[in-house]
């Protein structure tokens, strides 16, 4: 299998988190990574454009010969590959509550900070448009106090004692925060405290880059 991605995008980041939680746990997953270079515009080239119809990263090549260009297709596809152990939790009750975050997480806080992100500050060259910035930080903040709401009970990771997906959608948002000067956690101290002790973590070494 193939992943095509580029560390700081936060889609690829996420599943790479995933792939470094799930081998740090005893669950290997073997696959190749491929750089996309986003900033040289490597994902408008005819040859990924026929890989991914989008130009996004992460992309993955199984070994069936599917392309899936979607983080959350790509997680549960490999989830299904090696479902032990899991990364959305013991039971039905905890999976539920854990793809629930995880959608806070994705599209509270990751889409909406990349949004303002990329209408203030973009890395691809992308006009500012302040407007619509303010529209995406009024989502994401509304998340972020969400967020930091549950966190507040002292619980180590997002769904509680255990790490999941939701933990590897919102590093993977903070690190592309964190590359544009974009501070998501300014009013959110038990995040901020999740967010110092994730990063500790040894799968998220050589992930987590900034």
């Amino acid at each position: 299998m193939k992943l095509h991605m580029f560390p700081f995008a936060p889609n690829a980041a996420k599943v790479r988190l995933y792939l470094a939680e799930k081998r740090a746990a005893g669950g290997g997953i073997e696959l190749e990574e491929v750089l996309v270079n986003l900033v040289e515009s490597e994902q408008k080239s005819p040859e990924y454009l026929r890989i991914s119809p989008f130009g996004t990263v992460p992309a993955l090549e199984t070994d069936r010969g599917t392309i899936l260009y979607e983080s959350l297709a790509i997680i549960e596809y490999l989830e299904e590959l090696h479902p032990e152990p899991s990364m959305w939790g013991p039971d039905k009750e905890a999976r539920a509550d854990a793809r629930q975050l995880e959608r806070i997480a994705d599209l509270g806080v990751l889409i909406p900070a990349a949004r303002e992100i990329h209408n203030t500050n973009s890395p691809l060259g992308l006009p500012a448009n302040p407007p619509v910035a303010e529209h995406y930080r009024e989502r994401w903040v509304a998340a972020v106090a969400h967020l930091e709401g549950l966190m507040v009970d002292g619980r180590p990771f997002l769904a509680g004692d255990y790490v999941s997906v939701a933990d590897c959608t919102l590093q993977g948002a903070l690190q592309f925060a964190r590359f544009r000067e974009l501070d998501v956690l300014a009013q959110a101290p038990a995040l901020t405290r999740w967010n110092a002790s994730y990063r500790e973590r040894q799968a998220a070494q050589g992930v987590i880059l900034i």
